[in-house]
């Protein structure tokens, strides 16, 4: 995805009980949902409440239409436009500026981690007062490549370090819970496969996430292609190309 988001948005429950299944006037339902090729829409038929399914049967025989690369093109948001929510939620418009924010990470204290890519920083953002918005916005972190991925350890309420998965690497920053900006430089704790060779630079995103038990840390590394052999292309050979161990 190459569109470059510049906001967040706060999505709040107005009722403790919603409804997801609106069939009195979307005509599907959980249990009865939209079927067959009717099932198939664009943005201007998507919203909340709809359920629809697709089976392989529904799909089209592979080479019916041509390969295509379709980039989205950006544009500014209409006023007063917001996402439809379901009945009982409410969207706010949070936080705006931003420079391609690509990951949101909730800190156990409830400060929220935004990690925005080009700029490579981390923000924080915390709190919501009358009208929305963030109570205080802090930048944690700067100098990093590409940042995505954002994890907190150990687990539990009072971690000790935020982990950052920069595209060429991880790294991780002291923490105690509350900081708004981090109290120490970066030290990196693994080397990564970074970039893409494809339109854009894509699969350059590193995500991260630790066991429960806080024994492993997991990565997640694109391909550099969208075909290439590990075989035959060495810099592909850190990357997850299969779903589970044969073993």
């Amino acid at each position: 995805m190459r569109a470059s988001h510049k906001s967040i948005l706060l999505f709040t429950a107005l009722l403790p009980i919603v409804s997801y299944a609106q069939s009195s006037n979307t005509g599907s339902s959980k249990d009865h949902p939209i079927t067959g090729t009717a099932a198939y829409a664009d943005w201007s038929q998507q919203k909340p409440g709809v359920f629809r399914k697709i089976t392989a049967a529904d799909m089209p025989k592979p080479h019916a239409t041509r390969s295509a690369d379709n980039d989205a093109d950006v544009v500014a948001r209409p006023k007063d436009a917001m996402p439809q929510a379901p009945a009982g939620f409410k969207v706010e418009l949070y936080a705006e500026g931003l420079d391609y924010p690509r990951e949101i990470r909730t800190a156990p204290n409830g400060d929220i981690f935004l990690a925005e890519s080009h700029k490579g920083e981390i923000m924080v953002f915390r709190g919501v007062n009358k009208d929305g918005k963030a109570t205080q916005v802090s930048t944690f972190a700067t100098g990093l490549s590409q940042p995505f991925g954002i994890a907190f350890y150990p687990p539990g309420p009072n971690p000790e370090w935020v982990y950052v998965g920069n595209t060429g690497s991880v790294v991780r920053f002291p923490y105690h819970s509350g900081d708004l900006k981090a109290t120490g430089a970066a030290q990196e704790i693994a080397d990564l496969p970074g970039g893409g060779h494809l339109h854009g630079g894509g699969h350059w995103t590193r995500d991260i996430a630790f066991s429960k038990d806080g024994k492993k840390m997991f990565v997640s590394v694109g391909s550099h292609s969208n075909n290439d052999d590990t075989d035959t292309h060495p810099e592909e050979k850190e990357r997850a190309d299969r779903a589970g161990d044969e073993s």
